[in-house]
């Protein structure tokens, strides 16, 4: 299989969930994609199976904030201080979703120690969350509320959040890496009372973390993106072929 990697920089929450979709649906059968990327302006992303009325849109359109839905599940997400990556790739007999999901964040753990030795003690999530009560509460909404299996963490607290969805014989995954603490402020743009806020805020601060607060230190994004790719070819196995093309229209 030739693994091609594509950076596509600071666009719209549109522009990078169709990219993504468009990619899983386009795919050769000898190619899987790694793609890195940033949201400009701020972005919150509901899961595809979201109510949009739990976000309050007159907030987040006053300050510049974009709305979209993901084509992968899970809940809301403010995407600001991260890298965010997707993976596309075919799926066969010999591979599932679960392990699949579960490897992607091996590579990415690898990816993250190659960013810093510090982060070496990051740790895959062992216990799978009881969404199903999860989702009736109020912080059920947001997505950096609590890990799922197999998501990293660093001493207790999520620093990666991810999401995934099979099309056909193709895996869309995408997530988060938390480099800042901006993705705190989701609050502000969720239908509750400001007590209920103020609660919300401390609960996810109290669930996640940072590359930022781990190293106390701004995160380098390029070389961050340089390194997420290292931890791939390692893990994998393989190197990035840069001859590998695919045609994409936005």
């Amino acid at each position: 299989m030739r693994w091609k990697h594509i950076d596509t920089g600071l666009n719209t929450g549109s522009f990078n969930m169709n990219f993504d979709l468009q990619i899983a649906k386009s795919l050769p059968e000898d190619t899987a994609v790694l793609r890195t990327y940033r949201w400009q302006p701020f972005c919150i992303s509901l899961g595809a199976n979201q109510k949009k009325d739990s976000i309050d849109s007159y907030s987040a359109n006053k300050d510049n904030i974009d709305i979209v839905i993901r084509p992968t599940g899970g809940r809301a997400i403010l995407h600001s201080e991260e890298l965010t990556y997707s993976v596309i790739l075919p799926i066969n007999s010999n591979s599932s979703a679960k392990n699949i999901y579960h490897e992607i964040n091996i590579a990415l753990k690898q990816g993250l120690t190659f960013f810093n030795p510090k982060l070496e003690t990051i740790q895959l999530e062992s216990v799978q969350a009881d969404f199903q009560s999860l989702y009736k509460e109020t912080k059920g909404v947001i997505c950096f509320a609590v890990p799922a299996k197999s998501e990293l963490k660093y001493n207790g607290k999520k620093v990666v959040g991810s999401a995934q969805r099979k099309l056909d014989n193709t895996i869309l995954q995408h997530g988060s890496i938390l480099c800042g603490d901006y993705h705190l402020n989701i609050v502000n743009y969720m239908k509750i009372s400001d007590i209920e806020k103020i609660k919300l805020k401390n609960e996810i601060d109290d669930s996640t973390t940072t590359l930022g607060q781990i190293l106390n230190k701004n995160v380098d994004y390029d070389l961050l993106s340089e390194s997420i790719l290292k931890g791939f070819e390692k893990y994998f196995d393989f190197v990035f072929d840069k001859q590998a093309q695919f045609e994409f229209i936005p």
